[in-house]
């Protein structure tokens, strides 16, 4: 694995613990389809979170917040969909949202972490 796949990997790895210790449920890590991968997947109360995770070493390229554009959204929102046509079981009766969660420094362990709920989809 290059060392950006698992710069970003650790990145991925805090956005969970962060959200587990936010009393989340983490369901799903890195799910895959033809169309793309969903960072994290979870849980909180009656709310399903599709979590996009962005990791970068400094801020000198932008926020990496900023990464996550109207055409990045919609395609999140296409994958939100197709995770929940294949886990039916838990995607019943709840409601979907986008959360964005940027770490930016150069250990993800201790970098700077801004978790941004409820983004527009588009």
């Amino acid at each position: 694995m290059a060392a950006k796949d698992e710069f970003g990997r650790a990145g991925e790895q805090r956005a969970a613990a962060h959200l587990r210790a936010r009393g989340f449920d983490v369901l799903d890590r890195n799910w895959r389809t033809a169309g793309g991968e969903v960072d994290v997947v979870a849980r909180r109360a009656d709310a399903l979170v599709f979590v996009e995770v962005k990791t970068r070493t400094t801020d000198g390229f932008g926020d990496p917040l900023e990464a996550v554009d109207a055409r990045k959204r919609a395609r999140l929102w296409r994958l939100a969909n197709a995770w929940c046509a294949q886990h039916p079981e838990l995607a019943r009766g709840r409601a979907r949202r986008l959360d964005v969660i940027g770490i930016t420094g150069a250990d993800p362990a201790t970098a700077r972490l801004e978790h941004v709920e409820d983004v527009p989809w588009a």
